[in-house]
């Protein structure tokens, strides 16, 4: 389930609807947000299965005028650190000029017969601002393939501190068109600070 807006209370609202401890969430959120208008906000609560536990997390993604705000939290089971059940939340909050990137995958079924404003099945919302970086490293080679010598290494780094997906079939397609209207609107928010 995701939600998208503009308003104080309609994030409010929108972690609410999510059903997943709203009054823990909202209360990180809104402590994040401080008095900053909300020029717009996406809710994405979502269920996973890991082993034999469903597992159920919410990620509020925020877009003020000067920063991205980004909370994410988590349930757990009781374990050895707690003898009763546990959510954890946590709250990042990042000035718009440090996004280095906001990327949008979208998957289309039968892309021949592709019309504009046709809703992707899929969609993943990648952001980097430079907290989290992936370096994949290989071998590096040379065109001669008789060369035994040690050309050291190649690889790429890549910037991916949030990923979220979203599809049609898991939530929907309102929940798509939100993602990439809040995608869009974070997207517009950095090109404006210069980046």
């Amino acid at each position: 389930m995701a939600k998208t807006g503009t308003t104080t209370q309609g994030l409010r609202a929108a972690i609410e609807r999510s059903g997943y401890y709203p009054t823990l969430v909202a209360e990180a959120v809104e402590a994040a947000v401080g008095g900053e208008p909300i020029s717009s906000y996406l809710v994405h609560q979502e269920t996973t299965f890991d082993a034999n536990e469903v597992r159920r997390h919410v990620t509020v993604l925020v877009l003020t005028a000067n920063r991205f705000i980004v909370s994410h939290t988590d349930e757990q089971a009781a374990d050895n650190s707690s003898p009763s059940p546990y959510a954890t939340t946590s709250t990042e909050s990042v000035k718009l000029d440090r996004i280095s990137s906001v990327v949008v995958s979208r998957v289309v079924a039968n892309p021949e017969s592709y019309t504009p404003g046709t809703l992707p099945r899929e969609v993943v919302l990648t952001i980097g601002w430079g907290a989290v970086s992936r370096i994949d490293l290989e071998p590096a080679a040379c065109g001669d393939p008789n060369c035994d010598a040690d050309h050291g290494y190649t690889g790429n780094s890549t910037a991916d501190d949030l990923s979220l997906r979203v599809s049609e079939a898991g939530d929907g397609p309102d929940t798509v068109r939100q993602t990439l209207v809040f995608a869009q609107a974070l997207s517009e928010a950095t090109a404006a600070t210069g980046h």
